[in-house]
């Protein structure tokens, strides 16, 4: 049942609870709860916007302007009636304000639609209309950003403009011509490089398609079959709570664009289990951070950004998800070695196996659920288009369900199904239309390329330096800003500052898109674990430091596939790729053992330092260095076994 309608205001959660704690740290999560007329009319425009899109995806996308306009028109519309502008509105009625600011968004945008024609006959001539239209389009877009977003995205956008408007007064290499208002406007608004651009196009095609898809698999309860079968599978193991943390993340978070929602989602089942197993709260909220995070890193879906990543590299989605596998899958290493190595320093065991669910029986009630994943996988890589394979995948979640009475969608699940999924899509949409208004301006000013000659000119043309200030960029710019922005930002202003060095595109592109994403678990922000430290009842600076160190992969790969292409697959022979990924789970072993300070035994400080450095050298694709590190390594080992032997008898 849907989320809107049969919550009243006596049931409110109670204070700490996960639907607490996910409208604290996760704005999007904090929308109203409508029962009654109210209520109705919005699941009815809810249903009405997925049918629509439905409609578009199967029999044609119409054309760009006039797609782009009437999702946005039912984005913004909903936004405004399901998201209050104060905390002092009630979470349980419509106000007045919001219900004209709805309307007014709507008019807004259908004015595209509307006059579509006049427009294009115009060729960039802007009416008073036009301008007035436009300037309050902007306005409502930005507006809508922070209800379901926050500040941050607005801060950056509205800098945007600031910048557009002032270039002429801007100091230093970064100073343009500047752009007139009606000029800024007009290509802002009405045009497809701004608010209607590339982003809010994914989001109207194929975005939208994967949320639904997403909100027909959490009815099916695929959501708790990956919880069980993780349990089955690693909950017996030391630190078994903690590894069906990294691999029920891993699984569930591809698919959604908020490692906050992730971190609430799975972590109020695995962090409670953590701690009672004897992890500290610190390194409980760390794990489910650092793993929930790692979910937008994820093929095939990686929370949407693939499809955006497509559009503006050109690269064929398959060769992206292709070359994202291995360092997803380093990445998620990483943080299960991590896990290992912290569960055998405290001498934690696993759960009882007494307690946990059977794999056989698991898969043999809900291993069915699992068809829809692969389904849409085998049409992603067969050459379907994305919108196609969703299609697919939605039939199949549904047909699949019926397989067993207990999973079963009814009729009304099905339609609670469509209401959810466009729900989903509510938070996409606003970030998609803002970081339109960032490209706009970017492409207006040209202020992309400004900003890469920039950071190539501090960094004196020196490639690991520009890597480093385009890593911090990343960082700053990836705080508090949902995926699919994200990506959009950090490609956008971070990116060609790579690519002036020759760098190959995807790995350009890669790179910056894994800091924006790692910013959720970096301090002094670091969302993810600070929503974590909420579950955990931990300390967030503390749980933001553990993250990092848990993260450390997501902080050394980006490096090494910039240096090594290899590593996403580019110009690779198969017993190459055997060889590099051999020494570079080795290395990713030997860095997480060596940050624990455990191996075989409690590490001293020099152990440490060659476990990382070595390690290190490993994840690399030199031969120079993949030999010195074994030397390191090697030195390291034979001491870690010489003192394992040496504790009974010291005992």
């Amino acid at each position: 049942m849907s989320d809107l309608n049969l919550k009243k205001q006596t049931d409110v959660v109670s204070e700490g609870s996960p639907d607490d704690l996910l409208r604290k740290y996760d704005k999007g999560s904090d929308f109203r709860i409508l029962s009654g007329m109210q209520g109705n009319l919005i699941i009815g425009l809810l249903a009405l916007f997925s049918f629509f899109q439905l409609y578009t995806g199967i029999f044609g996308i119409m054309d760009a302007m006039l797609q782009r306009s009437i999702h946005l028109a039912f984005g913004l519309t909903l936004v405004y009636l399901l998201y209050p502008s104060r905390k002092k509105f009630s979470r349980f009625k419509l106000h007045p304000m919001d219900v004209g600011l709805a309307i007014v968004a709507a008019s807004v945008c259908l004015y595209v639609y509307f006059n579509y024609s006049q427009l294009v006959f115009r060729a960039g001539r802007v009416t008073t209309t036009d301008m007035i239209v436009g300037l309050i389009a902007i306005f409502l877009v930005l507006e809508a950003a922070r209800r379901v977003i926050g500040w941050p995205m607005v801060i950056i956008a509205v800098t945007f403009i600031g910048y557009a408007l002032l270039g002429p007064k801007i100091p230093g290499p970064l100073a343009h011509r500047g752009v007139a208002m009606d000029d800024l406007v007009q290509h802002l608004f009405y045009t497809t490089e701004g608010i209607f651009g590339i982003p809010i196009g994914v989001s109207s095609t194929f975005i939208f398609m994967f949320l639904l898809f997403g909100a027909f698999l959490g009815k099916t309860g695929m959501g708790e079959f990956f919880i069980d079968i993780s349990n089955a599978i690693a909950g017996s193991a030391p630190g078994g709570p903690a590894k069906v943390a990294v691999i029920s993340s891993a699984t569930m978070g591809t698919l959604s664009g908020s490692s906050v929602a992730n971190v609430v989602g799975t972590g109020s089942f695995t962090i409670p289990m953590m701690k009672k197993l004897g992890y500290k709260p610190e390194f409980a909220g760390a794990v489910e951070a650092t793993a929930s995070t790692g979910g937008q890193l994820m093929p095939p879906i990686m929370g949407a950004a693939a499809f955006l990543m497509a559009e503006f590299t050109n690269i064929p989605y398959v060769t992206i998800i292709a070359a994202a596998v291995i360092p997803a899958a380093l990445y998620y290493f990483g943080v299960w070695a991590g896990v290992h190595y912290e569960a055998k320093k405290q001498g934690l065991k696993g759960m009882s196996k007494d307690e946990l669910p059977k794999a056989g029986k698991v898969i043999r009630e809900r291993g069915h659920l699992m068809l829809p994943i692969i389904i849409v996988i085998y049409f992603l890589v067969s050459g379907y288009t994305p919108i196609r394979a969703a299609l697919g995948a939605i039939v199949a979640a549904i047909v699949v369900s019926s397989f067993k009475k207990e999973t079963r969608l009814s009729l009304k699940e099905i339609f609670f199904g469509l209401v959810d999924g466009a729900r989903s899509a509510l938070t996409v949409i606003a970030a998609c239309a803002t970081a339109g208004i960032i490209i706009g301006v970017v492409t207006q000013t040209g202020l992309g390329l400004k900003m890469g000659s920039l950071l190539v000119s501090v960094a004196n043309g020196n490639l690991f330096l520009t890597l480093v200030f385009t890593m911090i960029t990343s960082l700053i710019l990836g705080i508090g800003v949902p995926t699919t922005a994200n990506y959009v930002i950090t490609a956008t202003i971070a990116a060609p500052a790579l690519l002036l060095l020759d760098v190959p595109i995807l790995a350009a592109h890669m790179f910056a898109f894994y800091f924006g994403i790692i910013a959720d678990v970096t301090p002094p922000v670091a969302l993810a674990a600070v929503a974590a430290s909420g579950v955990a009842k931990s300390e967030p600076m503390r749980t933001g430091i553990q993250a990092s160190r848990l993260a450390i992969a997501a902080f050394i790969i980006p490096y090494i596939f910039v240096y090594s292409p290899e590593l996403l697959l580019i110009d690779v022979t198969l017993w190459h790729l055997v060889f590099i990924l051999s020494t570079a789970i080795v290395g990713i072993i030997a860095v997480a053992s060596g940050l624990t300070g455990y191996f075989q035994a409690e590490m001293n400080p020099l152990e440490r330092l060659f476990f990382v450095v070595g390690g290190v050298m490993l994840v690399t694709t030199s031969l120079i260095f993949n030999a010195i590190g074994s030397v390191l390594l090697g030195v390291v080992i034979f001491n870690q076994f010489k003192k394992k032997k040496a504790v009974p008898v010291q005992a």
